[in-house]
């Protein structure tokens, strides 16, 4: 008898989301805008009474700057405008609003989101729970196994490992080989110029891995892919930035701030701490009955 899912939400996408698409019209009586905050609670409700949890992990990014990935490469991320002060601090309103709530957060100043997601997934997978990633990022489609799920809740799309694959042209376990091929504009990361997600899609389809592409680039040319001779000239010229955005792609399964307390059963809401919360942002009565009842 399988465990049930356990939730990991890629909450910073969400947060985004929020700032972008609810009107900036949304501030507490002190004029602070408050419509990042007030998106993600309505989506966190909307998981709750939809999901049902009973183990839920919420991970936000600390910072866009000073993850290790920055180390590797000082470029990544670099194309993304830094978060005004105002988004900051519905940041923090967003995680307080979480953990009121019940519920887990986690943050690390070195890792990124993904890779607290990662760690937390591969921790509650080996004690026999399947999982389910919460976001809007392709790029945890790679930590899809059998059973596990990839929901991108906004657009109502829950996808298993099957469904990635038709959705994506590759196997949620080839992604970040694929994103490193054809590089990740949305992280500005690098990849092989020339090649698109066709053929990176092609090459994965048959050599099954970056690793074993390497072993046997020269098979490429004899390939049925449009262009295969110059294809294998762009990987021999650009084997180095590919092998970079691999680094960079792929997700550690391992952050030792996410698994020295990894627990995520839900918690008791506390009521009180939300009143105060919900006072200081000024959010209506619906909002906050929808969160106390979701307790």
């Amino acid at each position: 008898m399988s465990l049930e899912h356990v939730y990991l939400v890629d909450a910073s996408i969400y947060v985004f989301r929020a700032w972008y698409s609810v009107p900036d019209a949304f501030t507490n009586d002190a004029g602070e805008p408050t419509n990042a905050v007030y998106g993600f609670t309505g989506f966190l409700c909307s998981l709750l009474e939809q999901a049902e949890p009973g183990h839920v992990g919420v991970a936000f990014d600390e910072s866009l700057t000073t993850s290790y990935r920055n180390e590797l490469y000082p470029d990544y991320k670099a194309n993304r405008d830094p978060a005004p002060e105002e988004l900051k601090r519905q940041f923090g309103w967003a995680r307080e609003i979480a953990e009121s709530m019940g519920l887990k957060c986690f943050a690390d100043p070195r890792y990124e989101a993904d890779d607290l997601i990662g760690s937390l997934a591969e921790y509650w997978r080996e004690r026999g729970h399947p999982v389910c990633v919460v976001t809007g990022d392709k790029d945890l489609a790679q930590l899809v196994r059998e059973g596990d799920y990839w929901w991108e809740f906004a657009r109502n799309r829950k996808l298993g490992r099957k469904q990635l694959f038709d959705q994506f042209g590759i196997w949620p376990e080839q992604m970040a080989d694929f994103l490193a091929l054809t590089g990740d504009s949305v992280d500005n990361s690098p990849g092989i110029p020339g090649i698109g997600p066709k053929s990176a899609s092609a090459l994965l389809a048959h050599f099954d891995s970056l690793d074993q592409l390497w072993d046997r680039v020269q098979e490429v040319q004899h390939l049925s892919i449009r262009g295969a001779r110059s294809l294998q000239n762009k990987l021999d010229i650009h084997r180095e930035a590919a092998e970079l955005a691999r680094r960079l792609t792929g997700i550690h399964t391992d952050v030792p701030s996410a698994l020295a307390d990894p627990e995520i059963s839900r918690g008791t809401l506390d009521e009180a701490r939300l009143n105060r919360l919900f006072d200081q942002l000024s959010f209506g009565g619906m909002l906050r009955h929808r969160c106390l009842q979701s307790g």
